[in-house]
């Protein structure tokens, strides 16, 4: 006799009544989409959740295979210890009015939370398979305050685009133009580098001795921020002071009392703008160069701070575009003025690469997404070679960025497939508070946070500490070289620079002496021998 005619007998008066109430038997699931995805998703992708992923989510069995355990990896920003006990979208009606001994509602429920099971390959980011059907609803309305905004980025570039507005507007009031037109054109159709220097841009001289400059005994005259003409005479006429602004620097009159040596090492008197290497971050040398920077910043960048939240995001933007323009500052052309964000999503490019590479197998379309960020990376690298723009920051915030990123980003999902070790969810900006569990268990029981760990969770994080110190050092050694040292490199500067119209062989300025006789004159062509050697 089937089991449905055992119950339903009772209408034929075979058997008397059976008054029983067995919970109802669980959905039968569809085609059950197990793909995993990388949590960083790519602005190339084909968004086509809807298709490929179900809502069934299945219920817990008896089996002890951790295989056929059900687990709810998803990057919901949800307390993931608690997760398990408040998900009931499977379940056809309320548990407790079933008086079945045997139901699932009395079984001790299984956690496996924090550790990958077999053939699972890392959180699935799939934001319609994280909640049950009708929960996409509620996440609508929570609007703007619902902490999905990734304020970092909008902030930032809303802060950069009103300083480049100001730019143009600066230059307008000095030369009668917003883009400087005379006495050069400035094809990436901005201010004249005599603007954007006065506002903070990265400049050498403003910032240290240079000593190609403390070896003239002659005071010398530099272009004002004003500056049209093309005649080198009536166009130099400001000071250093001038010419830096931002509160000037000191009186650069040559002492004839010391030697050119002696004049080099006086610290009483050097220029020492080092917020030089913050600023530049907000300015711009021209349109097509802030247009791209945005660009990148609004897309990979959103997409990142998404995934990683504000906080790392922060960190490793700023990180590496002041590593960047460290870098540049001691392997560009010291006379030269550079300005620009690149540095700093550089860095952030750095995250993107090492999170295609970590979830390679993961990811719907790693070829193109590779492509896709290597050709970002090639325009960068060849606005990079234009006058303003420093490739040395291009390089020193992508390097930056990939150490950051092996210490803030999540292990490879290899690695975590090795140790059977997951690592919780990042804490986003999706709509939730993130959780770290492993911290929690750190404060807690520092000494039990370790046990039982494999010698490949080690290994990795002696990788990460090692990453850490040698870039920790690499900035140190960088600062201690660019005021103490002055190590220089004779062709570096032709990384950043085209051999077209003597960018790589002149200065971004020219400079004059007060006097015009021949002695004067040699000397000058002295100053600019030595800058083309630099």
């Amino acid at each position: 006799m089937a089991a449905n005619d055992y119950y339903n007998s009772s209408a034929s008066g075979h058997l008397p009544p059976h008054n029983r109430s067995d919970a109802p038997l669980p959905p039968v699931p569809g085609s059950h989409s197990t793909q995993s995805i990388s949590p960083v998703t790519s602005p190339y992708d084909e968004h086509d959740d809807h298709n490929n992923h179900n809502d069934y989510n299945f219920p817990p069995t008896h089996s002890n295979s951790a295989a056929a355990l059900p687990l709810n990896t998803s990057y919901d920003n949800q307390n993931y210890s608690d997760r398990d006990h408040t998900d009931t979208s499977y379940h056809g009606h309320n548990d407790s009015q079933s008086s079945d001994p045997f139901a699932d509602q009395n079984a001790i429920p299984l956690h496996q939370q924090g550790r990958m099971a077999p053939g699972s390959k890392r959180y699935d980011s799939d934001q319609e398979a994280r909640y049950p059907p009708g929960h996409e609803k509620n996440i609508k309305k929570k609007g703007w305050l619902s902490g999905r905004v990734t304020w970092v980025v909008y902030i930032l570039t809303t802060v950069q685009i009103g300083v480049f507005v100001g730019e143009l507007i600066k230059n307008g009031m000095l030369t009668g133009t917003p883009i400087e037109i005379k006495p050069t054109f400035n094809y990436l159709i901005g201010p004249s580098p005599n603007v954007y220097i006065t506002m903070g841009a990265r400049y050498t001289p403003c910032m240290h001795n240079i000593q190609v400059l403390t070896d003239l005994v002659e005071p010398i005259n530099w272009p004002c921020p004003n500056n049209t003409n093309s005649n080198v005479t009536e166009a130099a006429a400001c000071t250093l002071s001038q010419v830096c602004g931002m509160g000037g620097v000191p009186d650069q009159t040559p002492d004839t009392s010391l030697t050119a040596e002696e004049r080099f090492r006086d610290r009483s008197r050097e220029p020492n703008q080092w917020w030089r290497f913050i600023t530049p971050i907000f300015l711009h040398a021209g349109l097509v160069h802030i247009g791209f920077n945005m660009l990148l910043q609004l897309t990979l960048g959103r997409d990142m701070e998404k995934e990683i939240g504000s906080l790392r995001f922060l960190l490793v933007y700023f990180c590496a575009g002041i590593f960047g323009f460290v870098f540049g500052g001691n392997y560009a052309n010291p006379t030269s003025a550079s300005v620009g964000a690149s540095g700093a999503l550089f860095g952030v490019l750095a995250l993107v690469l090492l999170d295609l590479l970590y979830n390679w197998s993961t990811r719907r379309s790693p070829v193109t997404d590779l492509l896709f960020l290597l050709l970002d990376i090639v325009i960068s690298f060849v606005l990079g070679l234009l006058p303003g723009l420093d490739n040395f920051a291009h390089i020193g915030g992508f390097m930056m960025g990939l150490v950051l990123g092996i210490c803030l980003l999540h292990s490879p999902t290899a690695l975590r497939q090795r140790i059977g070790v997951d690592d919780p969810p990042y804490t986003t900006v999706n709509g939730g508070e993130g959780t770290a569990p492993d911290l929690q268990a750190f404060v807690k029981k520092p000494l039990g946070f370790f046990k039982g760990r494999k010698p490949l969770w080690w290994a990795w994080w002696l990788v990460r500490a090692i990453a850490l110190f040698v870039v920790f050092i690499g900035f140190i050694l960088l600062l201690k070289n660019f005021y103490e040292w002055r190590n220089t490199c004779s062709w570096c500067h032709r990384l950043s620079c085209l051999p077209v119209k003597d960018w790589c062989s002149t200065t971004s300025f020219t400079l004059t002496q007060t006097e015009s006789d021949q002695p004067a004159k040699r000397a000058l062509e002295e100053v600019f021998r030595a800058a083309r050697k630099m």
